[in-house]
């Protein structure tokens, strides 16, 4: 364990959170609900600090980020625990584990020097929090951000946005890219099917854009939950308020955790989201987890429609960096 200094000592002896958006007041030995930030002789504890579970090499394209350093590779990791209760999460076997303590005393400690130096060694160019969200493991994720910038590389979250003010102020000066998570346009859902709330997201989504990290925004498109026209049209239109190059990945939802009575999003209601997107005037709509639309990956000038970077899954297979080569257009992202 080690300290989780985005915390407070609360008049009641209970010490606050401040990690994310919920501010769990955690009693001496509980833990907040993630499930990794105990309360122990009145100090909050990281329980998951140098202890990842899951570490793997990845093109950045899998995050997805598609207009930062494409082609590149991430070296991606992730720990235990999350502050949302998905129930149709991709990850649940990390994010939903509980009773951490026996697991966690079989992973072997990697401190953030030692995930720079991997990530070095396995010659990429990033290193992505990732698999769970990073908000749980912050003080984890920012050590790695401090000394990642120190040795020339760049640091990604990908997340659900539900952050504390207190850690978008920390976290912003170190992060280089951030891929978030807009799963509805309805406070209802963010509340039943994921144990948040829509507000805090939006308003770090801005937060981001502002403070000029790169942003892109995933959606998960599900058949009955959020795939009406209305709220595709609502989550589209408020991505192109923030800003209309900022790009906007669809993907398809396929059965998963505890939500297996919903069937796989149908290709056509992707299609038709991705033509939502530009209809409220996003200039890059991709579609995600659609075998065989490749094309729909590509990224294209919006002046002209010529190809700048093609995509085979999440291979690129040509590029010419951000640049048009057909009417020179710059198209708006981060190269290496």
């Amino acid at each position: 364990m080690r300290p989780a200094r985005l915390s407070r000592m609360e008049e009641s002896g209970a010490v606050k959170c401040l990690a994310c958006a919920h501010g769990c007041l955690i009693a001496e030995g509980r833990t907040g609900l993630c499930s990794v930030r105990r309360t122990v002789k009145g100090e909050l504890q990281s329980l998951v600090y140098g202890l990842p579970a899951a570490v793997a090499l990845d093109p950045i394209e899998k995050k997805p980020l598609y207009h930062f350093l494409p082609g590149s590779t991430a070296l991606s990791l992730g720990t235990f625990g999350c502050n949302f209760s998905c129930t149709f999460c991709q990850n649940y076997e990390l994010s939903q584990a509980r009773n951490l303590d026996d697991q966690l005393s079989r992973l072997p400690f990697l401190g953030p020097e030692a995930v720079v130096q991997l990530a070095l060694r396995q010659g990429a160019s990033s290193i992505a929090c990732t698999y769970n969200e990073p908000a749980v493991w912050a003080e984890y994720a920012l050590d790695i951000a401090v000394q990642a910038r120190e040795a020339g590389l760049r640091t990604v979250f990908v997340s659900n946005g539900f952050y504390s003010r207190e850690l978008l102020d920390e976290a912003l000066p170190l992060i280089d890219a951030c891929n978030i998570d807009l799963k509805s346009f309805s406070d209802d859902f963010y509340r039943r099917l994921a144990g948040g709330r829509l507000q805090p997201v939006l308003d770090a989504i801005r937060a981001i854009h502002e403070a000029g990290t790169w942003e892109e925004i995933t959606s998960l498109i599900i058949p009955g939950m959020n795939d009406s026209e209305e709220e595709v049209r609502a989550m589209a239109h408020f991505v192109a308020s923030v800003d209309p190059a900022m790009p906007w990945h669809v993907s398809r939802f396929f059965p998963m955790y505890h939500m297996q009575d919903r069937p796989v999003t149908p290709s056509a209601t992707i299609e038709r989201a991705v033509q939502i997107g530009h209809e409220e005037g996003l200039l890059n709509v991709y579609s995600g987890n659609l075998p065989g639309h490749d094309e729909a990956s590509d990224t294209r000038c919006p002046q002209c429609g010529a190809t700048v970077i093609e995509r085979h899954g999440y291979a690129v297979t040509a590029r010419t960096g951000l640049t048009c080569p057909t009417c020179g257009t710059r198209i708006k992202g981060v190269e290496r």
